[in-house]
């Protein structure tokens, strides 16, 4: 596990999860994903495929590299356009792998993926996820492992065609949207500041802070890559090493001082 997050007891650690614990939970949350072997082949619905099983939301979600080993790759959508039953085929016979867009990534790039992707992230990666609130996931292949698959509702939620965003590359210094409401059903952007700058960071609105790149403090308290924060526009964040935060908006909610999230959960990965 990559600093600054330490695992002295040697437990493989997948997932670590940060939220605020309050009923009903917040809409949105923020989790730092290690992968030391690839992940499932997997897809989530969108709200209104959700609704009709039940659930609260969709799922759609979005990656930032923080680090990774070379020759580390994503799969996002599919090479080519396919029908569900050539989709079962290459499930049944394994090779959904080679049908599987692989993209190469390095540290600072980041991904939008809607619902109804087909994804799968490749081993040797941290990235930060900031996802829909909602625990579901459609397995559709798993290498073999035995664990259970998700076909129906997941070839039902599909996209089986090729992912049509560019992925995008972040550096230290940049500030700039990267998801608008119209986009997703939350907002993003990444803010950058240099030493001692204040102000220019207000959020609008409740806003998880995940600081990739520097340090600095809120209400006076301390904060470092490899944490999140739950902010609002009282909060008053300063630089004192210049760095970057993702800020992603959760909409509507009664404002809350600052404070860091718990990482409440770890999880083996999917």
């Amino acid at each position: 596990m990559p600093e600054p997050f330490l695992n002295p007891d040697g437990r493989k650690i997948g997932e670590i999860w940060f939220e605020e614990r309050r009923n009903p939970a917040l809409p949105l949350l923020v989790k730092y994903i290690f992968t030391s072997e690839r992940l499932s082949i997997q897809v989530h619905p969108g709200d209104v495929d959700a609704s009709l099983h039940g659930l609260a939301s969709g799922k759609e979600e979005c990656w930032y590299i923080v680090d990774c080993e070379p020759g580390a790759v994503l799969g996002i959508g599919l090479t080519r356009r396919i029908a569900e039953t050539g989709m079962r085929a290459a499930i049944a016979d394994g090779s959904i792998e080679q049908l599987i867009d692989w993209k190469p990534i390095e540290p600072g790039d980041f991904v939008f993926i809607p619902a109804g992707t087909v994804h799968a992230i490749g081993a040797g990666i941290t990235l930060v996820e900031i996802q829909q609130n909602a625990d579901v996931t459609y397995r559709l292949y798993d290498y073999g492992r035995p664990r259970e698959l998700h076909l129906e509702h997941g070839l039902s939620v599909s996209s089986l065609a090729p992912y049509g965003r560019a992925p995008i590359h972040l550096t230290i210094g940049d500030t700039r949207p990267l998801l608008a409401p119209g986009d997703a059903p939350f907002s993003l952007e990444i803010r950058s500041w240099t030493v001692g700058e204040s102000s220019l960071l207000a959020p609008d609105g409740l806003c998880w802070f995940v600081p990739v790149a520097g340090s600095g403090s809120i209400n006076g308290e301390g904060f470092q890559r490899g944490e999140c924060w739950l902010v609002d526009e009282r909060s008053e964040i300063m630089g004192d090493a210049a760095g970057s935060a993702l800020i992603a908006g959760i909409g509507p909610d009664a404002p809350v001082s600052a404070s860091p999230g718990s990482p409440s959960n770890t999880r083996a990965a999917k």
